[in-house]
């Protein structure tokens, strides 16, 4: 396939599947049907070969398409806000684990960009109570947009906050009974080189946090805490090369049990999650 060998020439990590996602987006149909799809218009091709130059230039694949598949969701992204990834659902997966046993358990997502975490929370716990905290404007209007389509749906609705996700007066009305925390915040170190297809395209602001990485999780930690209700959970996303300093982080903040980091599907630290003392 010509556009395939043009992706692979520019270094494009798949580009056989991106060539297909984006024949499937032109066409309109799902990528497992392209076999029996019929062949481009004029108008099509030209859309295509247009798409494909984009892609060869690293622009994100899912902002090509509008959209991202996370967690059986298929979620609005483009220019200004984090594109989610596989690994974090992940995460969703144990905060899913960690309310099994609670009835209508309140749920806050910080650092919510796309609102990926918190969307795929209550698509799976209709009897949830999901917030979800934003401050980008950029990034709040995707989260808005995501949210509705997710009510439209029938999902439950969830409620955005617009403010910094670690400051006190954000959701302040829910301290102390919070059932689970999640979130991937910003924690890649300064000056870390990132690749083409993020730096760049993702915004920064969901990606930097200064020297070590740490600088949002710190205070986002000490802000869940006062959320959280005592037995309540914490699970948050870190840089593959913070394990050890998040969970001693969560150690010296002297609110915390069960302290554990966890591994993604390649063995790298992902993410850590504590109870609440």
């Amino acid at each position: 396939m010509t556009a395939a060998r043009h992706l692979s020439a520019a270094g494009v990590a798949s580009p056989r599947v991106d060539a297909e996602l984006l024949a499937a987006h032109v066409l309109g149909r799902d990528r497992g049907a392209l076999l029996t799809a019929p062949g481009f218009d004029a108008v099509q091709e030209r859309e295509f070969f247009s798409l494909v130059r984009r892609r060869a230039d690293h622009e994100p694949l899912q902002h090509l398409v509008g959209s991202a598949g996370f967690h059986r969701l298929e979620l609005a992204v483009g220019p200004g806000v984090f594109v989610p990834r596989p690994e974090t659902e992940l995460l969703v997966e144990w905060g899913l684990s960690a309310i099994a046993g609670t009835a209508r358990p309140l749920v806050v997502d910080l650092c919510a960009g796309s609102g990926a975490i918190g969307l795929a929370v209550a698509a799976e716990r209709p009897d949830a109570r999901v917030y979800a905290v934003e401050r980008d404007p950029a990034a709040l209007r995707w989260l808005y947009r995501n949210a509705s389509a997710r009510q439209r749906a029938g999902d439950s609705p969830t409620a955005v906050a617009a403010g910094d996700a670690t400051a006190p007066h954000v959701l302040a009305g829910l301290d102390g009974r919070v059932d689970l925390v999640l979130a991937n915040p910003p924690y890649v170190p300064t000056g870390v080189t990132l690749p083409p297809d993020v730096a760049g395209r993702d915004p920064g602001e969901a990606l930097h946090a200064g020297p070590d990485g740490l600088a949002v999780i710190r205070p986002l930690t000490r802000r869940a805490a006062t959320l959280l209700r005592r037995g309540g959970w914490l699970g948050v996303e870190h840089d593959d090369t913070q394990g050890e300093a998040a969970t001693h982080l969560l150690t010296t903040q002297n609110t915390w049990t069960e302290i554990t980091d966890h591994t993604d599907l390649t063995g790298r630290p992902r993410f850590t999650t504590a109870h609440r003392t």
